[in-house]
C-alpha cells in the first residue's frame, strides 16, 4: 500500500496519533469523524480534504459504524493492511475497556438509590440526543418525495407491524434499485486501479473465517441453546445489516433483546446506550454491554462474572471483525462502486428508510423513558406499544426537555448534556421524586 503524502508518515507517530484519537472520541459519530478531520487533515496533514471526503462517503454506505470504519479506511490509507488494523482497534480499544467496567459494576450496583438516580438522568438524556440525531439525519436525507414515503413506511413496518429491521433495509435498496432517482453521474476520474481478484477472496476468507471463530467452540462446549452461543449468532448476523449506524441498529436490538430473547429490560437497554454516550469509541458499544448482561444472568454453568466478560467479549468480536473485512476488502473498489448511479440511488433510499428507524427508535425511548407502564395492544393486524397516560413520569418529561433544549437550542456537546442529566437526575433523587427509581 502506497503511503498517502510525501514524506511518508510513520508508523511510530501514526500508532501514537491513534491512540489519542480513541481516548477523545466522545460525542458520537459526528464529533468522532469531527476529531479525526481535525487531526489528520488540519493538524498532521496526512491527508488531503478531497480524500478524506471520500473515504467518509464510502463508509457511510457500510454496515457497521461509520466513525470505526473510517478510522479503519485512513489507517489502511496510510499504512495498509497493519495501519487499518491498528486505527480500528485503538478506535475501539479505549470505549470498549471502560464499557466493560461499567457494565460490571451497573450488574452489582444498578439498585443503588444514588446510581439509579443518575441513570434515570442519562436515560432521559439520551431521549434527546436520539431525537437530535433524527432531525440531523432526517434533513440529510429526505431530500426527495420518494425518500418521505420511504421514512414513513420503515416506521410503520418497524412500529406497527414489528417487521426486521433488516428487512426494512432491504426493501429500500430494492426500491432505490429499480426505481429511477437523482443519482450522480459517473466520473471517470474515480475509476479506481484493477484488483486482483484472488486477493480480495482470500481477504474474505480469512475475515469470515476470523468472524465465527467464537461460534464452532462455544457451540460444541456449551451447546447451541447457551447464552453465548445466542449472542454469538445473533450479534454475528446483526454485524452485515447495520445500515445507518448505531442509532438505527439500537430499534432492532431492543425489539429482539428486550422482547424476543429478555436479555434485558426496556430500561436497561435505554441504561446502556446512555453509558455508551458517555464513553469514547463507537457508540455501537452499548451491544457489548447487552452481551454483558444477558451472559452474567443466563450464562450457567459458567461463574457469573466470567460469563459476563466472556459476552461481553464475544459480542465486541462478531460485531467488529465484519467491519475490518468491509475495509481491507473494499477500500480498492471505492471509486468504482461511487461511479454506479443505480448504486448511489439504492443506498440513498436506504438512508431515507433509517429516518423511518430513527423515528421508532425515538418513540420507543420517550415511551419507556417517559411512562413507567407500557404495554403492547393488538389491533386487528398490528401491535401497537402504548402507554399508560396516568403513568407518565412527569420528572422525566422536564429533564428531557431541557436536556433537548441544551442540545438542540443552546448546541452544546454531547458530554455537557450527558452531565447535565446526571445532576438533574440526582437532584431529583433527593428532592424526594421517587420516581425516578
Amino acid at each position: 500500500m502506497t503511503t498517502i503524502g510525501e514524506p511518508p508518515v510513520p508508523f511510530r507517530d501514526a500508532v501514537r496519533v491513534w491512540w489519542r484519537i480513541g481516548w477523545a472520541s466522545f460525542g458520537g459519530p459526528a464529533a468522532q469523524i469531527a476529531t479525526m478531520h481535525r487531526v489528520v487533515v488540519d493538524e498532521k496533514k496526512w491527508v488531503d480534504e478531497p480524500r478524506f471526503l471520500h473515504a467518509l462517503n464510502f463508509c457511510m454506505l457500510l454496515p457497521g459504524p461509520e466513525a470505526q470504519q473510517l478510522a479503519t479506511y485512513l489507517g489502511w490509507l496510510m499504512h495498509g493492511v497493519r495501519g487499518g488494523l491498528v486505527a480500528g482497534l485503538l478506535f475501539i480499544l479505549p470505549g470498549a475497556l471502560i464499557m466493560l467496567a461499567l457494565s460490571a459494576l451497573y450488574a452489582a450496583h444498578a439498585d443503588v438509590s444514588f446510581v439509579a438516580a443518575a441513570l434515570f438522568g442519562i436515560q432521559c438524556a439520551v431521549l434527546a440526543i436520539v431525537v437530535e440525531a433524527m432531525i440531523r439525519i432526517g434533513r440529510r436525507s429526505l431530500k426527495t418525495r420518494l425518500h418521505r414515503i420511504l421514512a414513513v413506511a420503515a416506521f410503520v413496518a418497524l412500529y406497527g407491524f414489528a417487521v426486521p429491521f433488516p428487512l426494512c433495509v432491504l426493501g429500500a435498496g430494492v426500491v432505490g434499485l429499480v426505481l429511477p432517482g437523482a443519482s450522480p453521474p459517473a466520473d471517470p476520474q474515480l475509476a479506481s486501479p484493477r484488483v486482483a481478484w484472488t486477493r480480495t477472496a482470500s481477504t474474505l476468507a480469512i475475515g469470515v473465517a476470523l468472524w465465527g471463530l467464537p461460534i464452532v467452540p462455544l457451540l460444541l462446549w456449551l451447546g447451541r441453546e447457551h447464552v453465548l452461543v445466542g449472542l454469538a449468532t445473533f450479534f454475528a448476523k446483526l454485524a452485515v445489516v447495520t445500515f445507518g449506524g448505531a442509532y438505527a441498529v439500537l430499534s432492532y436490538v431492543a425489539q429482539a433483546a428486550v422482547e424476543r430473547f429478555q436479555w434485558v429490560s426496556p430500561t436497561e437497554m435505554v441504561d446502556g446506550l446512555g453509558l455508551a454516550e458517555t464513553t469514547p469509541g463507537p457508540l455501537i458499544l452499548v451491544l457489548q454491554f447487552v452481551g454483558f448482561l444477558a451472559a452474567h444472568r443466563h450464562g450457567a454453568p459458567l461463574e457469573p462474572w466470567t460469563a459476563g466478560v466472556l459476552g461481553a467479549v464475544v459480542t465486541l468480536w462478531v460485531t467488529f471483525v465484519p467491519c475490518f473485512v468491509w475495509i481491507i476488502a473494499g477500500a480498492p473498489y471505492v471509486e468504482r462502486l461511487r461511479t454506479q448511479p443505480r448504486l448511489a440511488n439504492a443506498l440513498a433510499c436506504i438512508t431515507a428508510a433509517v429516518t423511518g428507524v430513527f423515528l421508532n427508535l425515538a418513540v420507543w425511548f420517550a415511551m419507556n423513558v417517559l411512562f413507567s407502564d407500557v404495554h403492547r395492544v393488538d389491533a386487528g393486524w398490528c401491535s401497537l406499544l402504548v402507554p399508560a397516560l396516568g403513568s407518565i413520569r412527569v420528572v422525566a418529561v422536564g429533564i428531557a426537555a431541557v436536556c433537548g433544549w441544551v442540545l438542540l437550542v443552546r448546541k452544546r456537546s454531547v458530554l455537557e448534556v450527558l452531565t447535565l442529566a446526571v445532576v438533574l437526575g440526582i437532584a431529583a433523587f433527593y428532592a424526594g421524586a421517587w420516581s425516578v427509581k
